[in-house]
């Protein structure tokens, strides 16, 4: 059974331009994404095809100046747009979000000169983009990585792997962390590796529970070369810069499970409308009713959760807390209301014939990326009452 059109969510923006902004996400998530979601899901069917139109529409460089390329949006309207991008099909909301984050060192940190030679590709070029932080040996732990880069003259080599990174083996540019130095975070430094460097290869895609039409691989770099000029910021600071592209990142993952969510939402109201049992609406029995209840009113909570935190950004405060809150919040609602849609559902929830059975599965990555829920648990606790004692 096709996906239902999720419901248009009223949304406060700050500007026309952002309301016509949000007016063409959704014509192209119903026409263009929805449409063919379950179907290529299914087959594990990754569609560069969309996004390279997303990328024509200015979709993938919304939250970057227009002087590097991008749309000069502020980032509580680009997180919408992940919204409602997640809602049509997870794929291309994180897909869009892994996106940005692999943009976040160069525009943040890069030199003007590298900026200009890269940012405009980059943000509206056709490209996409890999983040590639997380190890084989060192995730949550990610000061730990291994992955070295040794310089060489000119130039830098490195050698090692990466390991869970989305677009893996697709991917135009690969955002890179690497170990220039010694032990810890201060011997890390980023560098921008385009995607066809000789020496990078790809493992064969992860066999995913949920999230099939995006590729999830390891990244080989045996004794791939790059200038110097593609070292982003200082030697040594890349730990830094990794950090401050994963605050901003843990809100787009909020945004689309906020999507991900509203999208069972949607569905199981539809479905709790049309359905008959005892001769009449299952929508009218008050255990149900309730159980709807709650779960929009934990899409709500997230969407504004995930918006307070986009403002504090939006106007250069300090959000690191309240996007681990975010993260933390809207993915474990976005579990419970999936898993709750399939519960409406009952017997068909459970069949492939109903998108909910997906969301589910879908949902139980977002707990998981850019930061366990665990994680985002230890940051907030060091927010209240400071680091753990060693």
């Amino acid at each position: 059974m096709p996906d239902r059109a999720p419901q248009t969510v009223e949304r406060r923006l700050p500007t026309e331009e952002a309301r016509e902004l949000l007016t063409l996400v959704r014509d192209i998530a119903d026409r263009e994404i929805a449409p063919r979601a379950a179907e290529e899901e299914a087959a594990g069917r990754f569609p560069r095809e969309l996004f390279s139109l997303l990328s024509t529409s200015g979709l993938l460089g919304l939250p970057y100046a227009s002087e590097d390329g991008g749309g000069d949006q502020p980032y509580a309207v680009y997180l919408q747009v992940l919204e409602e991008l997640a809602a049509a099909r997870l794929t291309v909301g994180l897909g869009v979000s892994v996106h940005t984050l692999s943009c976040h060192a160069l525009a943040g940190f890069g030199g003007k000169e590298q900026r200009a030679a890269h940012l405009p590709a980059m943000l509206g070029g056709g490209l996409l983009g890999a983040y590639c932080l997380s190890e084989p040996a060192s995730g949550s732990d990610a000061a730990s990585l291994r992955t070295k880069a040794v310089r060489d003259g000119g130039d830098w080599v490195l050698t090692g792997t990466k390991a869970w990174i989305t677009h893996g083996g697709i991917a135009d540019f690969c955002t890179v962390m690497a170990r220039t130095g010694g032990e810890g975070p201060k011997g890390i430094t980023a560098f921008l590796v385009p995607g066809d460097a000789e020496g990078l290869s790809a493992a064969a895609p992860e066999r995913k529970m949920g999230m099939k039409g995006s590729p999830t691989a390891q990244l080989h770099f045996d004794g791939v070369r790059v200038s110097d000029a593609r070292r982003i910021g200082e030697e040594g600071q890349g730990f830094a810069i990794a950090l401050a592209a994963l605050d901003s990142g843990r809100l787009g993952i909020a945004a689309c499970a906020v999507g991900l969510a509203q999208a069972a939402l949607d569905e199981a109201v539809a479905y709790a409308r049309e359905r008959r049992q005892f001769g009449r609406p299952i929508a009218d029995f008050q255990g149900l009713r309730f159980l709807l209840a709650d779960m929009a009113t934990r899409v709500e909570a997230g969407r504004a959760l995930y918006l307070e935190a986009a403002r504090l950004r939006d106007e250069g405060r300090p959000f690191g807390r309240q996007a681990a809150m975010a993260k933390l919040f809207c993915t474990d609602a976005a579990m419970e209301v999936t898993t709750d849609a399939v519960q409406v559902l009952g017997g068909y929830g459970y069949t492939a014939d109903f998108p909910v059975e997906r969301y589910m599965r879908e949902a139980k990555m977002l707990q998981i990326v850019e930061g366990t829920n665990q994680i985002q648990r230890m940051v907030i606790a060091r927010h209240l009452v400071g680091p753990e004692s060693r």
